[in-house]
């Protein structure tokens, strides 16, 4: 079914909550009514990595809605460490904490089907060649479950693997299994990042699409919930925009939006970058290290990528692709390639393969983690990275004295600041 519910942006001003619940439960309604079903509904919202996304807001306002309806809350973790209860009640609000179920990427899986290597090979222009699955939770397989609907939620942002983050993705990835992750991590990571970053039309959204199509009816319907968040000149986030419906086209919609809201186009690279990580939402490196592919094609040769990471802790969200992170360190898309051919370690954890060319900054600029004792220099300097003392880095670039985008100081260096890199894309114009 393609169908378009809500399509509303407002570059200007915010989308109150108030706004948002009126659209959205009058979309809900809507959905319920054209599925012509008084089944039970499993809501697939991102987790608290992605806090910002409004997403725990709209779960709380369809669980008050859906009531004895609501089956299920399958938060879409992927490869991130399942949330805790404080993590959940602080995103969910009231939404009855009995209803949340953890999607486990090793183990909860259910294959719907798979594309050939042919296909794949095709679709990524010769970068890889190996066959994909399109895995899902069990849960949402209709042999194993009772739900006669899926709610999709989440941010629609440029996104290092997909392009753009969210629709099928969120499905796909975010409650896939390791191989799904893994192939197709890899898979963008080979065709180059700098070609899918901020794209609506990528190989890897092609494989998800593909996989969608034929598939796809192995689901319950899907209705879509995609938000679009802008950072204010405060710091504080807006929602801008809002698209809910079946198919493809409200993605759509979306990514264009949010290619004109989250895309930040630059006149120059810059030579000093620095980028805060918030310590309640980065502990490690698999999500810190957004600081460094949202700002890869903005930072100058020879430059410098400074992050202030006051609560790193440890490299993997998993602790085996920890281990990995430990022992291969951060290395050029090239040298992860020829690893991945010859290594077969890295060719069996291929997600994090991607990962470590992902952090890396191509030996184009010097990329420096600023930590606490949680995450040693040792530690740091071990896996590719200069360090830095983070109190050291906080007295210098003080985050509440520094405004977003480009600040002098007072002994007049020049620094392009970024206070979360997880709401945008930041690339020099000539090369996006």
């Amino acid at each position: 079914m393609e169908k378009t519910y809500v399509n509303c942006t407002s570059a200007e001003n915010d989308l109150g909550n108030m706004e948002i619940e009126e659209l959205f439960l009058g979309a809900l309604s809507k959905a319920l009514a054209d599925i012509n079903n008084a089944g039970k509904v499993i809501i697939i919202p991102p987790d608290f990595t992605r806090i910002h996304s409004r997403s725990g807001l709209i779960t709380e306002m369809a669980a008050k809605y859906l009531k004895d309806r609501l089956g299920a809350v399958l938060p879409a973790i992927g490869t991130h460490i399942p949330m805790n209860k404080n993590e959940i009640s602080l995103m969910f609000g009231k939404t009855p904490s009995k209803k949340f179920l953890v999607h486990s990427w090793r183990n909860d899986i259910k294959e719907l089907g798979r594309l050939d290597a042919n296909k794949v090979e095709k679709i990524t222009e010769g970068s890889v060649r190996y066959d994909w699955p399109s895995q899902v939770n069990k849960l949402l397989h209709k042999d194993n479950c009772n739900f006669s609907l899926i709610i999709s939620i989440g941010q629609v942002v440029p996104h290092e693997v997909a392009g753009m983050a969210n629709h099928i993705k969120n499905i796909f990835i975010g409650t896939g299994g390791k191989e799904a992750i893994d192939k197709s991590h890899f898979a963008g990571a080979a065709y180059g990042m700098e070609r899918i970053m901020g794209k609506t039309q990528t190989p890897v959204r092609a494989l998800f699409d593909e996989g969608l199509n034929l598939f796809g009816a192995q689901m319950p319907p899907i209705l879509w919930v995609l938000t679009v968040i802008d950072t204010k000149k405060d710091g504080n986030t807006a929602v801008r925009g809002l698209f809910i419906g079946f198919g493809r086209e409200c993605f759509e919609k979306a990514a264009a939006f949010s290619q004109e809201i989250n895309v930040n186009l630059l006149e120059s690279r810059v030579n000093k970058m620095v980028v805060y990580l918030n310590p309640d939402e980065f502990r490690t490196t698999w999500l810190g290290n957004k600081a460094i592919y949202r700002t890869r094609m903005a930072v100058a040769d020879g430059g410098e990528l400074l992050i202030l990471a006051p609560a790193l802790e440890r490299f993997g969200e998993d602790l085996e692709i920890d281990r990995l992170i430990r022992k291969y360190g951060y290395r050029p898309r090239e040298e992860i390639i020829k690893m991945v051919n010859t290594n077969t370690e890295l060719k069996c954890n291929l997600s994090a393969a991607a990962h470590m060319i992902h952090g890396s900054g191509e030996g184009r600029f010097n990329i420096r983690y600023c930590t606490s004792e949680k995450l040693s220099r040792g530690e740091i300097e071990a896996v590719g990275f200069k360090w830095g003392d983070i109190q050291e880095a906080l007295s210098r670039y003080c985050p509440s004295k520094l405004s977003s985008g480009w600040n002098t100081l007072e002994d007049g260096e020049k620094i392009f600041y970024i206070p979360n890199p997880a709401l945008g894309l930041w690339a020099e114009n000539s090369i996006f």
